[in-house]
């Protein structure tokens, strides 16, 4: 079933269209078999990297394609509909850009976003540590001054992309101050130290790569700094409001995925001498489904587009991730229930979906952390148009943010 969707122009339907097109040529018939055998398909973020579909929310001038968050949000569910490790990899590389883009210098941009950006690049985000998840002021990752940069030296944990990327934006602790002493660091694979422990063994999402990284004296030079020394964790919070509506909008694609499989099975099966879609129990079940689809959609949009305006969207992108996860568990859930005992097989996919969902409660700050962070902004009385978010890139605030 193709989601009804309002876009802002016609460029942003031929963009979703040619995804969905995509998607179904080239993703479609391989998704089983790859996350069946835990399978990193690289070759298909190569092909969506030659399409443009890896560099959507960046400035047209570093190779990006200059697209509202309102347009590629939405190119991020249409992906995650057909296979949501991919989905996940493409908003992660968005994330792993964010840092250059709106926090780097001119001489950074230049530098590193027309390679960043290229598409035939993929980046990773090595914020989390095994002691300091839903805590990353905690870190203990350091970054020591030496001649010409920095050494650093620890582990992160839950890279998504471990050892697969071609770079990495890493949190190290430049000083002992809780909150001020954390830098933001680029890091080019490859660089000596550097190293990927063997990937985790997950419950889903098993076609993308998630391992602890390693960094044994990892020597960086000062130019390759993101933002000034200590601005580290207001870089990572920031990257997390995006990294948020990123999996707000997987956790839809996917959401979606099982309510298309639900309803085609529901038509197709019959008991009692009718297809079980016109039993009023099972029915309303489906009913429900749709609303939490639709819900999750309008949630993550409507955060989209105070970005898109350049308010503060941090509040909205907390909600968004919260509603779209938890909605995500539901109806992978009762998708399963729709199926029955075949529902609990390998043979249909909705197995995988549910196994799938629950990770997305989790990362991108786990959805205990979201309620916090709503409670803590409904305390203070914070209002979307107290101050413009600042801009990616140079752009005006009414533009993109990402």
């Amino acid at each position: 079933m193709t989601a009804t969707r309002i876009l802002p122009t016609r460029e942003a339907d031929d963009l979703v269209r040619l995804t969905r097109e995509l998607c179904q040529k080239s993703l479609a018939g391989r998704v089983n078999e790859d996350e069946q055998d835990a399978r990193f398909p690289r070759d298909v973020f190569a092909q969506l990297g030659a399409a443009g579909l890896l560099s959507l929310p960046y400035r047209e001038e570093y190779g990006g394609g200059d697209q509202p968050a309102e347009t590629y949000l939405q190119v991020f569910e249409e992906i995650a509909t057909t296979w949501a490790s991919v989905a996940v990899g493409v908003s992660v590389h968005a994330l792993a850009c964010m840092p250059v883009a709106m926090f780097g210098d001119d001489g950074q941009r230049e530098r590193l976003l027309p390679w960043t950006l290229s598409g035939e690049t993929l980046g990773a985000y090595c914020l989390s540590e095994a002691h300091a998840g839903s805590d990353p002021a905690a870190m203990r990752t350091t970054a020591r001054r030496t001649d010409g940069g920095y050494v650093l030296s620890g582990a992160k944990a839950w890279t998504t992309h471990g050892g697969h990327a071609d770079f990495y934006i890493v949190m190290a602790r430049t000083s002992e101050e809780r909150t001020r002493g954390i830098s933001c660091f680029f890091v080019p694979a490859g660089t000596p130290g550097l190293s990927a422990a063997p990937p985790e063994r997950k419950l889903g999402l098993t076609a993308s790569p998630t391992a602890t990284m390693h960094l044994d004296d990892v020597f960086v030079p000062t130019e390759n700094r993101i933002g000034d020394e200590g601005e580290g964790l207001a870089i990572a919070l920031s990257a997390l409001d995006s990294g948020r509506l990123g999996i707000a909008a997987v956790a839809t694609g996917l959401a979606q995925a099982a309510l298309d499989a639900a309803v085609e099975y529901a038509k197709e099966r019959e008991t009692f001498g009718k297809p079980i879609i016109d039993h009023q129990g099972l029915a309303f079940l489906l009913a429900d489904m749709a609303a939490a689809v639709e819900s999750s959609r309008a949630t993550y949009l409507a955060a989209a587009r105070l970005r898109d305006r350049g308010l503060p969207y941090s509040r909205a992108a907390s909600i968004a991730k919260l509603v779209a996860t938890d909605n995500a568990m539901k109806v992978t859930l009762d998708a399963v229930q729709v199926f029955g005992g075949a529902g609990y097989t390998k043979d249909f996919p909705v197995e995988r979906y549910l196994r799938e969902a629950k990770v997305m409660q989790i990362f991108e700050g786990t959805n205990q952390i979201q309620r916090l962070i709503i409670s803590r902004h409904l305390a203070r009385g914070d209002r979307p148009q107290a101050e413009p978010a600042r801009a990616l890139a140079g752009a005006p605030s009414t533009q993109k943010v990402m």
